[in-house]
């Protein structure tokens, strides 16, 4: 596996942007370093292009005609290497030197179920997704518990026009010749276990202190961290005094919840938050019942830590995940880093192995403008990981596992020896 061809450009005219691209694309084909035929294409538009979607795919398709497969969507912003374009009228494209028997781009047309049935083993998937499908958070689980890992990644489309997802596929039973745009719904691509790749997500903000276990509850009202009130635990945890709760209000404003299900960590022995941790707003106090009020229904027995979550935190999570997978890539002799995936399946850092592409989908409400300065969130991913190819989008909800993110980033890369 090469590196993957990758082009990007923006110009008030879809065509002039997409012949730009085109010819980034041939540059890199002409390297020896880059793939000279590569089989998947990944294309992600900004809003402005939605609404010529089916011409623009169409032109790729047929200036490229050795490029079968077409998957990606719309957001507000798109990603290309260390560049964003955010309300702007842009495209970036990559296309993958993935052998075509290793991947399956599936849609309501070509669903990834009937190609299970005929004996693709799907490992993951890269997903794209319309927010207003009905039962979404069920389609995306029933979707992951389908591959092997039992975690798929990927984002919800964001779009002030039309909302619409790519997916032109070998195996697709719409045999029109403008077949590959759709709206509503899930697609994407499944890979193979013989697809090397890894994922991880950074939620933007950074724990306060340890984590406690919820050992009771009322509703979404904790009542004790490790038999204690919870009230005073966050108290302390924000450096407020407990006889005056009410001095806490402007703190507990800029403070979430990071919560696990029982029989899971919340913090990773670094410090960080697990990738499945689900992080939710503090929406009340109870001084009553010394009670802190959560936007998400608790348990008894899960793990809860306090986060806080600025430009700042932001910032340093982006760095720990992309640091992460840089970590998993180097020489290593007994090390193991861990797949994000419901089975925790072990991926051993094998010495020599290099990043060929990445896929990076981030919050609508993030991007540059919060790190600081415009690009500033890409570019602190290329510090980390070097000048891999890179395309992504920014989604309206970040898929990773089994469940939607908010406020997140999920940046997965294709790996080879």
């Amino acid at each position: 596996m090469k590196l993957f061809p990758n082009g990007h450009a923006t110009h008030p005219h879809w065509q002039m942007a997409a012949d730009m691209v085109l010819a980034q694309l041939r540059a890199c084909m002409k390297q020896e370093a880059f793939a000279a035929s590569p089989s998947l294409g990944l294309v992600y538009i900004t809003d402005h292009f939605a609404s010529y979607a089916q011409p623009l795919l169409r032109h790729l398709a047929d200036e490229l005609p050795r490029v079968k497969q077409w998957s990606g969507t719309v957001g507000v912003g798109v990603f290309a290497n260390s560049t964003e374009y955010i309300d702007t009228p842009a495209l970036s494209v990559m296309l993958c030197d993935i052998p075509a028997s290793e991947f399956r781009v599936f849609s309501g047309t070509a669903p990834l179920g009937q190609a299970l049935v005929q004996g693709f083993e799907a490992r993951t998937a890269l997903v794209h997704a319309d927010a207003h499908t009905p039962e979404l958070s069920e389609l995306i689980v029933d979707l992951a518990d389908s591959t092997d890992s039992g975690a798929v990644f990927g984002g919800l489309a964001s779009s002030r026009a039309d909302v619409v997802q790519f997916a032109r596929s070998l195996f697709d039973s719409d045999t029109h010749s403008d077949r590959g745009v759709y709206s509503g719904g899930l697609s994407g691509v499944a890979f193979s276990p013989r697809v090397s790749m890894l994922t991880r997500v950074t939620q933007g903000c950074l724990p306060i202190g340890e984590a406690h276990q919820i050992t009771s509850v009322k509703d979404h009202v904790v009542l004790t961290l490790d038999d204690a009130p919870a009230l005073y635990t966050l108290m302390q945890a924000l450096n407020v005094p407990i006889d005056n709760p009410r001095s806490a209000v402007d703190k507990v404003r800029d403070t979430l919840v990071g919560l696990s299900q029982p029989d899971q960590d919340v913090l990773r022995a670094t410090g960080g938050l697990q990738d499945a941790a689900m992080v939710r707003h503090i929406i009340g106090l109870d001084p009553v019942r010394h009670g802190v009020a959560v936007a998400h229904a608790v348990s008894e027995g899960m793990q809860l830590v306090f986060c806080k979550r600025d430009a700042t935190s932001a910032k340093a999570d982006l760095l720990r995940m992309a640091t992460e997978i840089r970590e998993a890539l180097e020489p290593q002799d007994t090390d193991a880093e861990w797949a994000p995936s419901s089975k925790q399946t072990p991926v051993v850092s094998d010495p020599g192995r290099r990043i060929a592409g990445a896929v990076y989908i981030s919050c609508t409400g993030r991007g540059g403008p919060h790190f600081g300065a415009p690009h500033a969130e890409l570019q602190v991913i290329r510090r980390a990981l070097g000048d891999v190819p890179l395309v992504g989008f920014m989604a309206a909800g970040e898929i990773a596992h089994q469940q939607v993110y908010g406020y997140s980033g999920v940046l997965t890369v294709f790996t080879t020896d």
